[in-house]
């Protein structure tokens, strides 16, 4: 053994709690293909792709390897709705995948929703996939920690999502911890220090916003571990792939400003709703006339997704529009998934929900035009849009934005932020690369001369 081998050993990238696959898939992308093998031989580990990537292929090739190595179940777990499209998804692809909603366990891949992990047993698994597992950090601490001790003994792992943390890179802690890796705690202590100079975790200590950064020598070596677990791609070329068929259809983005029939008390003409109260009653005052806008861009005959955020503002556009079904909170979560694979099979044609209960994982390529009132979550405006426009949509995808006059800083805070995740998942992906020493670099097309003092 060389000195240089036995350094490389020593690395975190030579992590392996895994095996060589055994199962491989021709219908997969050489991407995709690339991604599955990688997270086989890894056995615990994270793909961060962007939505439409075919994370759900990916998974269900990585379960399958499990299955035909161990000969033990998997059970891969899913937002509402999500289950049934995962069964989809396994025909599709030749994959033997049943749902697990009826509590029957099935000696193969298994599937069903994060709402139904109480009713399964941890022993009867010797792997776990988690769809979506950005959802992990949307559930409180006792629900995300009952999560994390599901799959704690398992020896196979692996996460999934399209929104990782993009402007916030401490919370790749609650991963990390998920596969049982570095706690978050213990990750933040390693690689960061905070404005207080302490292990503060709150957002606020004395008055004061608890912010964490990098220490002066920690952020080479904290891509390093990433990448002991974890993949982030956006695109195929990302890793030196050809995009090809991952090419999307173009996306139009229109704003509708409406005005509002009455104004806030003791104001002669509208102004911008500042902060969360003002912006909770512009959105209450100005309901009737958005919702008004929006059935109006709904009146086409045409299939399309309402996006809204009240219970109210869905009552009234279910009956402003016509053709129209409503999925909110208080349907049983049956009923939410019958609705769901009604409109991806045609049967509604228009679909009103809020972001919370349908932005997560579910593929609605059929329809090519979305109606969103606006909101200051980027996570919510970024999944609400790629359940359409996604791999599979062959038509352009239509975004019109129904907004007040006061809601217009919002848009602007949206702008904002969508600006910082792209630049924040940029600087991700190169130094990922650089931790990984991948040559994304252009190639000159003229041959180059080497001077003579070289």
């Amino acid at each position: 053994m060389t000195y240089d081998d036995f350094i490389k050993k020593k690395t975190q990238l030579e992590y392996r709690a895994g095996f060589e696959p055994v199962y491989f898939n021709d219908k997969l992308f050489d991407f995709q293909q690339y991604f599955m093998e990688w997270s086989v031989r890894k056995g615990r580990a994270a793909i961060f792709t962007d939505c439409g990537m075919g994370k759900t292929a990916m998974q269900l090739c990585f379960a399958q390897n499990i299955v035909q190595k161990t000969n033990r179940r998997v059970i891969v777990l899913t937002p509402l709705a999500v289950s049934q499209q995962t069964v989809r998804e396994g025909e599709r692809f030749g994959i033997e995948v049943h749902s697990c909603r009826d509590g029957k366990i099935h000696d193969s891949i298994n599937v069903t929703n994060y709402e139904q992990l109480h009713k399964l047993n941890p022993g009867d698994f010797v792997g776990c996939v988690c769809d979506e597992s950005s959802i992990l950090k949307g559930f409180d601490g006792i629900y995300k920690s009952k999560i994390i001790a599901f799959m704690r003994k398992m020896p196979y792992r692996l996460l999934c999502t399209a929104t990782a943390a993009p402007n916030d890179y401490i919370e790749l802690g609650t991963s990390s911890e998920a596969l049982g890796f570095l706690g978050h705690m213990d990750m933040l202590n390693r690689f960061f220090v905070n404005n207080r100079n302490n292990s503060a975790t709150g957002y606020r200590m004395y008055g004061e916003k608890i912010q964490w950064r990098f220490k002066g020598h920690a952020e080479l070596p904290f891509w390093q571990w990433v990448c002991s677990w974890a993949r982030s791609i956006r695109k195929p070329s990302d890793f030196g792939f050809d995009d090809g068929k991952l090419i999307l259809p173009p996306l139009i983005e229109n704003q509708h400003i409406v005005k509002s029939k009455t104004l806030r008390d003791g104001y002669l003409f509208a102004v911008p709703a500042e902060g969360l109260f003002e912006q909770h009653e512009e959105r209450r005052r100005t309901m009737q006339e958005r919702c008004e806008k929006a059935a109006e861009l709904a009146s086409d005959g045409k299939t399309a997704l309402v996006w809204c955020h009240l219970n109210d503002e869905g009552d009234l556009l279910e009956k402003l529009i016509s053709g129209s079904v409503q999925v909110s909170g208080r349907d049983s979560d049956e009923s939410k998934e019958e609705k769901f694979m009604d409109f991806v099979n045609g049967k509604i044609r228009v679909l009103i929900t809020k972001p919370k209960i349908g932005a997560w994982g579910l593929n609605f390529q059929q329809c090519s035009h979305i109606i969103a009132f606006v909101s200051n979550s980027y996570e919510q405006d970024y999944q609400g849009i790629r359940r359409c426009w996604r791999f599979g949509q062959k038509n352009p995808v239509i975004v019109d934005r129904v907004m007040s006059e006061g809601e217009i800083p919002i848009m602007a805070n949206l702008a904002r932020k969508s600006k910082q995740a792209d630049d924040m998942f940029t600087r991700l992906i190169e130094n990922m690369n650089h931790a990984l020493k991948i040559d994304n670099t252009y190639r000159a097309a003229m041959p180059q001369e080497v001077p003579q003092w070289l």
